[in-house]
Order: C-alpha cells, then structure tokens, then sequence
C-alpha cells in the first residue's frame, strides 16, 4: 500500500492561476503548476520543461494533472507510465459514453465523489456499462486497491529497469 514513506510530486495543468498547485502544495510534496493560457491539454515539452530542475530519482511517483477536461487531454502522449482519468459521480454516469477516447486510452478509471452518490441518485451499473462499453476491463474497488495497483507498477518498472 502507499504510504507516507514514498516519495511523490505533482504537476498540475491549467488554463491560468496557480491555486490548484497553491492547494496541493499544503500536503508538503513537492509541486509545479504549468499554465497553458490558452491551450487545453498539456504537451510533452511543457512537462519536460517544468521538470528541468527536479532530479526525477528523487520520487517515487510524479502524477501529472492534465488540464480539467475530458476531450483535448485525450490526444497527448505525455510520456506516462499509467495514464487515469477521473470521473466524478457528481457529473453522471453518461461520461464515458461523452468522451470515449479518454476512457478508451486510460488504464484506469477511478470515480470520485463517491460520498455524493445516493445524493445525485448515481446510477452505478450504468456508469460500469459505459466504462465497459468504451473499454472492457478488470474492475476493482477502494482507493487502498488503488494504491497498491500503483505501487504494483512501481515495482515491475523498477524490475525491468535493473
């Protein structure tokens, strides 16, 4: 499972402020905010650039947030090892079915809000029927079975770098 001893960092996409990296940077990692001003998605160069002066040896994990929608960040290869998209129940179990590409080219899907579900009257298995539909997978539950799918791919990487 992931714990407080491994070693993170963000970099965090948007259109312009800074206040998604001000609010991550509360936990203490270490994080870069990249404005785009105009454009809607991040580039390889542009996290190339933010990371020039972080020695990536230093963590464990590097999560990149890409700008905050569901479209243009799709088409952009940013040299990830995993990619996730997030979905929010708050939003409707349709967003797969809106945007299949990024749901198609995701190794992971993970929904968020889940406390809000019954609220929003959520409905769970058209959410999976879409993820499904989009893209057949192995389903899991719990952010605990999420970590430590994360650190399950740190590892194997790891492995085959030696």
């Amino acid at each position: 499972m992931m714990r407080a001893h491994h070693r993170v960092a963000a970099l965090v996409g948007d259109l312009a402020t800074e206040n998604d990296a001000a609010r991550l940077a509360r936990s203490n990692a270490p994080v870069k905010q990249i404005i785009t001003g105009t454009v809607c998605h991040l580039e390889a160069a542009m996290v190339e650039n933010a990371l020039h002066d972080w020695n990536l040896a230093d963590f464990d994990f590097l999560f990149i947030e890409n700008v905050g929608n569901l479209v243009c960040p799709s088409s952009y290869d940013l040299g990830e090892d995993l990619r996730l998209v997030l979905m929010s129940v708050t939003e409707g179990e349709d967003k797969p079915l809106k945007y299949p590409t990024i749901f198609n080219s995701a190794d992971v899907a993970v929904l968020t809000k889940v406390d809000l579900a019954a609220a929003v009257e959520f409905n769970w298995n058209e959410a999976q029927r879409g993820i499904q539909g989009v893209r057949p997978a192995k389903t899991g539950q719990g952010m605990l079975d999420f970590c430590d799918f994360l650190v399950q791919k740190s590892q194997m990487r790891a492995a085959v770098a030696v």
